[in-house]
């Protein structure tokens, strides 16, 4: 009795085939669940979470009732916020800031004045800097917010009961 015989079976019982086939299907199982590859979140294990203080800047948010928002953003604790239209858990928020919209006006001697926007559909659009607070993820590449690499002029969405507001980064503070 040979080993292999004239169907290609060994020892008159198993195909060469089925054996490699077997052997490719365990091996694709081992390489998929020992070794995973370098594929996951952007964070590392073993870096350090701090407290981070995120600035955002909106600038020409036009609102019916600009006080009204104003007044729900002081009341309001949190946020959800969205990073690179990925969602990045919630933030706290710390302050409003609203900034005037002026307007430059040029005097008779040469200089130039600011002065308050006297346009009436002013009175609709509103600028402002919101301070949120949260925990991040503080690497040697920069902030890691649930995943999310932030860095001054990342876009930035911020939804509340009522709202969606859309700005960018304009500062960041590691406490």
């Amino acid at each position: 009795m040979t080993i292999v015989d004239s169907k290609g079976r060994l020892l008159g019982k198993v195909s060469l085939l089925d054996i490699g086939a077997g052997l490719v299907i365990f091996t694709v199982i081992v390489g998929i669940f020992f070794f995973p590859g370098t594929s996951g979140s952007v964070a590392q294990l073993g870096v350090e979470t701090k407290n981070v203080e995120v600035d955002m800047a909106l600038r020409g948010l036009i609102v019916t009732n600009p006080p009204a928002l104003l007044a729900t953003l002081k009341t309001q604790s949190t946020l959800n916020v969205i990073i690179r239209n990925q969602p990045s858990g919630q933030l706290q928020i710390k302050g409003v800031q609203p900034l005037p919209r002026s307007v430059a006006v040029p005097q008779p001697d040469g200089t130039v004045k600011s002065y308050p926007d006297p346009r009436p559909e002013l009175a609709y659009t509103m600028d402002f800097i919101l301070t949120m607070t949260g925990k991040a993820q503080v690497t040697t590449s920069g902030v890691v917010i649930a995943n999310s690499k932030i860095k001054l002029g990342t876009p930035i969405e911020v939804e509340g009961s009522d709202y969606n507001l859309m700005g960018s980064v304009v500062g960041l503070r590691v406490q």
